[in-house]
């Protein structure tokens, strides 16, 4: 089997999600073994639902949490800490039969403090070698860009939202 690569979908603009479903929806229509552990995102959403239906895909999720983490308390940060922690714990358990995992939203667990940073290196030095890595979000360290081998870079030049049109069904969510 080939060797199993880095990427890296991150920037402002809308579609870093979108693309690492694509490439696991690309992977598992190929006959691969796709893990999608979503970090810090709830609720049903479009690609959620679909991808649930796609054979050799097995999604992850965090706890629905009602709060973003700059307005938990200190009991409610340290919960949801455990739980992320737990959640790249089981993102990396028996990977060996896999050919893709995603990590998506992994750049905001880290800079949020749901995740340490330097776990998820440790886990990807670790990596079984046929193994593809996707982690999508924003702003990722200097630490995580230099493991990469692909850098997308997701530019806003414009969105609705900025108009104040909320997120579509079907379309941003």
């Amino acid at each position: 089997m080939e060797q199993g690569l880095i990427h890296i979908y991150c920037g402002d603009g809308k579609g870093k999600t979108t693309c690492a479903f694509g490439l696991a929806l690309r992977c598992a229509g190929a006959g691969g073994k796709v893990r999608i552990v979503q970090f810090l995102k709830g609720g049903q959403t479009g690609e959620v639902t679909a991808i649930q239906h796609v054979p050799h895909v097995e999604l992850l999720r965090a706890k629905r949490g009602t709060k973003f983490t700059f307005q938990m308390n200190a009991q409610e940060r340290a919960q949801a800490r455990a739980e992320h922690q737990a959640l790249l714990d089981a993102a990396f358990t028996q990977a060996d039969g896999l050919r893709m995992l995603v990590l998506d939203e992994i750049m905001a667990a880290c800079s949020t403090g749901m995740v340490e940073e330097q776990h998820l290196v440790a886990l990807l030095a670790r990596k079984p070698e046929q193994l593809e890595i996707v982690m999508t979000g924003r702003n990722p360290s200097d630490k995580l860009l230099a493991l990469a081998d692909y850098i997308t870079e997701m530019k806003k030049v414009r969105h609705p939202y900025d108009r104040g049109i909320a997120a579509r069904t079907g379309i941003e969510r």
